[in-house]
């Protein structure tokens, strides 16, 4: 006799799905793999047309997983702001229909990223290019001021790189700034709670195991050589990556922030 079937609201509700790309170019020197080459960024929006998946925002990710839309929907993240988000990204996204989230430096504007010692310098977006990609419905969210480290920052650090870092963004953009992206992903409570203080309604972390929340959301990170093979495996193994569960959905609606940003 066959097993009795699991009641469907009983069945663990898996995880969003959200990929983290940073540099989208061609760069055969790539010490922190950390770049994606055009085509096979290409290949990689195609491989989610095919399956009925579509990217979007991790803003519009959220307001849709909040009221039960969330199926079929993919948050696309680009980390660090590089100019080729521009150049590169923007034009293959919008040929899919895809819409994304780029988090940016206002404390580096136009510069590069010295933060990364072995790697080759990549030009960061200015004030135009920021003000370009959200003209092209891309999300602009903040990663801080100058790419630091938060769990070793002092207060008055703290608060510049998340509320400051705001401020300067909405400034450029005209438009609310809902979401931080937490740089090197590294997170912990007393930077959690200083990311709601300053106003955002979300922030996306890599690995945040038990903290995951809207505050602290998991990503998988895709690069060069995820192929078709390798991004049907981390789709389908990137629920196991969480140590908790935890309703995103949920966690999106509380606290004024996050209804707000919602709304």
């Amino acid at each position: 006799m066959p097993a009795p079937a699991v009641p469907r609201r009983l069945l663990p509700k898996p995880p969003l799905w959200v990929a983290m790309y940073h540099s989208i170019a061609d760069a055969p020197d790539d010490p922190y793999k950390v770049t994606v080459s055009p085509v096979r960024f290409a290949r990689q929006l195609h491989w989610l047309g095919d399956r009925g998946l579509r990217g979007v925002s991790v803003r519009e990710l959220l307001a849709a997983a909040a009221a039960g839309r969330e199926r079929g929907l993919v948050g696309l993240s680009f980390d660090d702001g590089y100019a080729d988000f521009l150049e590169s990204a923007v034009p293959l996204l919008r040929r899919h229909g895809f819409t994304a989230t780029v988090y940016v430096l206002p404390g580096r504007l136009g510069g590069d990223n010295a933060w990364d010692a072995d790697g080759p310098r990549k030009p960061l977006l200015d004030e135009d290019g920021i003000r370009r990609a959200a003209a092209a419905g891309m999300e602009i969210g903040s990663h801080g001021l100058r790419h630091v480290s938060l769990t070793d920052a002092d207060d008055a650090t703290l608060a510049a790189e998340t509320r400051h870092s705001r401020e300067l963004l909405e400034d450029i953009t005209g438009d609310p700034v809902a979401g931080f992206c937490y740089p090197y992903g590294t997170v912990d409570v007393r930077v959690m709670r200083a990311v709601r203080r300053a106003g955002y309604g979300y922030a996306c972390a890599i690995d945040p195991g038990p903290l995951t929340s809207a505050y602290a959301l998991p990503r998988v990170h895709v690069g060069e050589e995820d192929t078709s093979w390798r991004l049907t495996a981390k789709r389908l193994l990137h629920p196991l990556r969480r140590r908790r569960p935890t309703d995103l959905a949920r966690a999106a609606r509380t606290g004024p922030a996050a209804r707000a940003v919602l709304s």
